[in-house]
């Protein structure tokens, strides 16, 4: 079953254009969710809603992935979740996240490698820079 979770920051935000586009992809109106909540807030009653939901199989779909995730470190704990659920996960402006197929998939575990190389390529240049100032 294909669930879309929208979201917008203020309550002046209309959520329209993610519904239409919900409904685009053939999502019924009673499985999209929608919430206005700061992508600030750590607490997103709305989402974890939706979370408790979603069983093996589902596929969650948003209208971007700025709408779900604050950060790439949170939106690759949400997939993972998934992962570990048999839960697809699906964002609409950026079709190439869409986890129902492998081409989905491998693009984005490399969004989520991203973090990983960058604290590895830091933690290796800062070890070269102390060695040359304090070598010899």
């Amino acid at each position: 079953m294909k669930f879309g979770y929208a979201r917008v920051s203020t309550k002046s935000q209309k959520h329209d254009l993610q519904v239409d586009a919900f409904l685009k992809e053939g999502i019924k109106p009673k499985n999209i969710y929608a919430y206005i909540s700061s992508r600030a807030k750590a607490e997103r009653k709305g989402l974890d809603e939706l979370l408790s939901i979603l069983r093996e199989g589902d596929t969650l779909v948003v209208w971007k992935l700025d709408r779900i995730a604050r950060s790439l470190p949170n939106l690759t704990k949400l997939i993972e979740d998934f992962e570990k659920k048999g839960i697809h996960f699906k964002s609409i402006q950026e079709s190439f996240i869409d986890t129902t197929s492998p081409h989905g998939r491998f693009i984005l575990n490399l969004f989520a490698s991203v973090p990983n190389c960058k604290r590895t390529f830091s933690v290796c240049g800062w070890h070269r820079f102390y060695q040359t100032r304090h070598s010899g």
